[in-house]
């Protein structure tokens, strides 16, 4: 059975707990945003990134800019690997 992830050369990695729960536990904002994720981001990766990036902004729109900035460094990185 495949998996849902398509074809990339990022690191995977195995879940202890259920996604599904963390998922739910994110705030609204969160829940669109990887709703729409070109990457399957984690529950707990999307909530650090972006508790970071609106510690250092200040600012809910900024934050979320910084987590599209974040996923364009990771497509752009798989990118080059795939061609390599």
């Amino acid at each position: 059975m495949g998996r849902n992830l398509g074809q990339t050369n990022l690191r995977k990695r195995r879940r202890r707990e259920d996604p599904m729960r963390e998922f739910d536990r994110l705030p609204p904002v969160l829940r669109a945003w990887v709703a729409q994720a070109a990457l399957p981001w984690r529950p707990r990766s999307v909530l650090r990134a972006y508790n970071n990036a609106l510690a250092r902004t200040g600012d809910q729109r900024h934050a979320l800019d910084e987590l599209r900035r974040l996923e364009s460094v990771q497509l752009a990185k798989d990118a080059r690997a795939m061609v390599m």
